[in-house]
């Protein structure tokens, strides 16, 4: 047993854990962070300069454990044949008649999927906080924007956001940190063309940093953020909340160290964990304070699997709801070709967003909202092996012609939409399947019910509508969540509320009936936002639940 005491543990070292780590560790708090995965460094893990760096999206170390698996998916059916997913050299990504479960994105390291994340980082509107009280779906926030909006400011100092002047979606205390970036040659063509059909755009809020910030430097525009970055210019957690929390001397990391469960205990108190270390080998330790932050897929796995006689049902889970209440990403991607050569495989991804369809009410006739921006890097369409096998048809000599004279013209349009809870999407443990410890597999259980379908719908075609606009004559590819699960985002499964008896843990993120644990992850989303991506304000919330752990529960629970 690892005799060590600290003062908070955290599972997890992604958005939640890393911010944690930082606010508390700052706070004069000793902080344990235990990562089931190995630490990156972005100098020598991250193979942009090698010969095969477009093979992989991004550079695991280690291959990722089976940790998921999928129930069955509803059948496709033809009315909504135009939402499948296709290429025009290889046709139906999915020939089937069933939706397939293909893949969760996510990365088991330091830094948690920041590692390979765009960098957007965007706040939640005050109106997808309250979208219960305003369409009558999925659940409001048990807190508002203005009480969450000093801390996103916390976390775009610390990161280092680049944004617009202007938001007026979401009010702001202060600017962001750095200047907006500039938009992409290739992207200029997108916004043209929305601008021709009275859409309205603006720089996105990243974090990556336009200038040199806190001894990183300004991006160099390779367009390849989601495959880690090597120069330290993006924000991910690694680099800013846990460098920092590290350099304050409370905060130990320990790498390849997975819990294998919690144990509840009596009073209402989780008492220690068990979790196995690099070596293999078994260690447990006692628990003053646990912070789980692994996220919506892992964290009611994990909560699941720590039943005992204090918790018969699974840790936090007196109301029922854990793993309830789950939300995937909501995607879709169009592709094409420019009439000339735009070097679009240059630039920043995303580098751009419209905003204009982003509220729940904002789409005629459909209830939850999404957003638009420039795909052409998270395509992975940026270098010349998925030109040939995606764009480009032919063999020999006429398709190294036909390679020469297309590569660089690709334009992608990509829109996520809002996810709403449905009783059908949950995450459960599987009957069946287990990992190497012996513990049953998260299982995901999704359905698309027929308003995600008609938002799905809208999607589809604005973007087609956006790229014809934009000068794109020809559509070679299309892909989106009707007929396949490949989720980066999930929210929704330990649901935040007022009322233990509809949630799994209250505004400042504590399980209603655990004084000591505390969920922090997009796993608490009570909804999941209009396309917003989810970092920014898990930090957030992590900053926030920090403080309160440090200003008004610490006596009660060391």
């Amino acid at each position: 047993m690892d005799k060590t005491r600290y003062d908070v543990i955290i599972i997890g070292s992604g958005a939640g854990g890393g911010a944690s780590a930082w606010a508390l560790a700052e706070a004069g708090l000793s902080v344990l962070v235990l990562e089931a995965g190995p630490a990156y460094n972005p100098y020598k893990d991250y193979k942009l300069a090698s010969a095969d760096w477009e093979k992989q999206v991004f550079p695991e170390k280690k291959p990722q454990p089976e940790t998921y698996s999928f129930g069955p998916m509803q059948n496709l059916v033809k009315k909504d044949q135009h939402l499948r997913s296709w290429n025009h050299i290889t046709g139906l990504y999915n020939p089937g008649e069933q939706r397939m479960g293909w893949k969760y994105h996510h990365v088991r390291g330091v830094g948690g999927s920041t590692l390979h994340f765009t960098g957007e980082a965007h706040r939640l509107t005050p109106e997808s906080m309250k979208i219960h009280r305003l369409a009558g779906v999925s659940a409001d926030w048990p807190l508002n924007y203005r009480e969450l909006e000093p801390y996103y400011v916390m976390a775009e100092q610390v990161v280092g956001v680049a944004g617009p002047k202007q938001n007026v979606l979401r009010p702001r205390s202060k600017p962001y940190p750095l200047p907006a970036h500039p938009i992409g040659y290739a992207s200029r063509k997108l916004t043209q063309g929305m601008s021709k059909i009275g859409l309205n755009w603006e720089a996105n809020s990243l974090a990556v940093l336009s200038r040199p910030y806190n001894q990183r430097p300004g991006c160099n525009y390779c367009n390849n953020c989601n495959r880690g970055c090597p120069r330290k210019d993006k924000g991910s957690v690694d680099v800013t909340f846990l460098h920092q929390a590290v350099n304050t001397g409370r905060c130990t990391i320990k790498t390849e160290s997975e819990v294998l469960y919690l144990q509840p205990g009596p009073g209402n108190r989780v008492k220690g964990l068990v979790y196995q270390d690099k070596q293999g080998k078994i260690q447990q330790l006692h628990c003053r304070i646990v912070l789980l932050c692994t996220g919506a897929i892992a964290t009611p796995r994990l909560l699941l699997l720590s039943a005992n006689r204090y918790a018969p049902e699974g840790l936090a889970n007196e109301s029922g709801r854990v793993g309830q209440n789950f939300m995937e990403t909501l995607a879709w991607t169009s592709s094409g070709l420019y009439s000339e050569s735009l070097g679009s495989q240059r630039g920043l991804p995303s580098d751009f967003i419209c905003w204009d369809f982003n509220l729940p009410d904002a789409i005629p006739g459909v209830i939850g909202g999404c957003r638009f921006s420039a795909a052409t890097a998270e395509a992975n369409l940026l270098g010349p092996v998925n030109y040939a096998k995606r764009v480009v048809r032919g063999w020999g000599l006429k398709h190294k012609q036909a390679m020469r004279e297309t590569y660089g013209r690709v334009l992608a349009i990509n829109a996520i939409g809002e996810s709403l809870s449905h009783p059908q999407s949950y995450i459960a443990l599987d009957k069946t399947k287990k990992d190497a410890n012996g513990r049953p597999l998260a299982r995901i259980h999704t359905f698309l019910d027929a308003m995600a379908i008609k938002r799905l719908d809208f999607m589809a075609a604005k973007s087609r509508e956006i790229l014809r606009a934009s000068g794109v004559k020809e559509i070679f590819e299309e892909y989106g969540n009707y007929d396949f699960f490949s989720s980066t985002h999930v929210f929704g499964t330990c649901r935040m509320g007022n009322k233990a008896e509809h949630s799994v843990v209250d505004a400042y993120c504590r399980a209603h009936h655990w004084k000591n644990l505390f969920i922090i992850d997009a796993s608490v989303f009570p909804s999941s936002g209009g396309g917003e991506a989810p970092s920014l304000t898990i930090e957030a919330l992590a900053i926030r639940s920090a403080q309160h752990i440090r200003g008004q529960a610490i006596k009660k629970m060391l």
